[in-house]
């Protein structure tokens, strides 16, 4: 305790407590080493491919309904717990983690912010139903801890930084919470990161930052923390190299990052008045003639756009600027 003299005791003791916990919201190592073997040509259980792909997915779904870092990071730790209890089936996969999302927001977010299952379901462009949702939810509810304050590297995270920014000298140094949950929701999209344990996977991004800014006083402070909760050096080094290079990779033009912008869909008529109109704008499309139309096909035949199990629920956008990291991130660094 002698180390971190300057540090909100509240903040220590909470981080403390936290630590007691965090063994209780793991995914089982056995499940995890599953589905990294699962082969999806093999049909051997849901892969860490297809894992990863569902959850870059529900980041998709996190901002276009406008849910916050917390209900996506909340989401996915109910998702890698799931599939790791559980055999699943990779066609049962978007329902799971679409139920896993709507379960976090219901946790999280504000009754009123929370989206109605209907067009949760549709925007996803899932095939399941309302009710399958539902029986899904039960289900997971049944097989996990629903607590509502699980702890999660988005807690160590914000305990961190709390405590980092207690420190009157730390306070310029310190890259915004913003840049720091942007990079855990990153590392998150990987089923590899699901292996660390929350405190020193929070610890390793803060870490690497602080590296890559050469702040050598907050090096030590990390430091500090790293005796404090006995976590060993090699343990850091080894999450803080997997954290750097997956920073490096989502930097890279290379890489398809989500448009930080919210998704546009274009649908019909009907299903825009089923859809509240401020989670999108429907653009003005010209009237088709009577004598060009089709009459064996309706009305809605633009409505149903999903491609099945493998289509994404949003595209790719730029190389540039996304919802991995804000628009600072790409900048040149001192």
């Amino acid at each position: 305790m002698r180390d971190l003299q300057g540090i909100d005791s509240l903040v220590l003791k909470e981080l403390k407590s936290c630590c007691a916990k965090e063994y209780n919201f793991l995914p089982k190592e056995t499940g995890l080493k599953l589905m990294e073997s699962a082969s999806a040509e093999k049909h051997g259980g849901v892969s860490a491919k297809c894992r990863d792909a569902r959850v870059e997915e529900l980041w998709s779904l996190t901002s276009f309904f406008g849910y916050s870092t917390q209900t996506f990071v909340q989401a996915i730790s109910l998702l890698d717990r799931f599939l790791t209890v559980m055999k699943v089936q990779p066609k049962h996969l978007p329902c799971i983690g679409v139920c896993c999302l709507h379960i976090a927001a219901k946790m999280v977010e504000e009754e009123s912010n929370v989206s109605p299952t209907h067009e949760l379901i549709r925007i996803s462009q899932s095939k399941f139903t309302v009710s399958d949702l539902c029986r899904m939810e039960k289900i997971i509810s049944e097989k996990l801890s629903m607590e509502p304050k699980a702890v999660t590297a988005l807690t160590f995270l914000h305990l961190y930084y709390a405590a980092f920014t207690s420190l009157p000298a730390a306070r310029e140094e310190i890259p915004s919470i913003g840049r720091l949950e942007a990079q855990l929701k990153a590392c998150l999209c990987r089923l590899v990161f699901s292996k660390a344990k929350p405190s020193v996977l929070a610890l390793s991004l803060i870490a690497q930052e602080f590296e890559a800014l050469q702040a050598v006083m907050l090096m030590k402070i990390v430091q500090q923390f790293q005796r404090h909760l006995k976590i060993s050096g090699s343990e850091l080094l080894h999450w803080k190299e997997l954290v750097a290079k997956c920073m490096t990779e989502y930097r890279s033009s290379e890489c398809n990052k989500p448009d930080n912008k919210k998704l546009v869909w274009i649908v019909s008529r009907r299903t825009a008045q089923n859809l509240q109109a401020s989670h999108f704008s429907v653009p003005g499309l010209p009237t088709i003639p009577e004598r060009s139309w089709d009459e064996s096909e309706s009305e809605d035949s633009c409505e149903d756009m999903s491609c099945g199990e493998d289509s994404p629920c949003g595209s790719l956008g730029s190389d540039g600027e996304g919802a991995f990291f804000p628009s600072t991130f790409l900048t040149s660094r001192k």
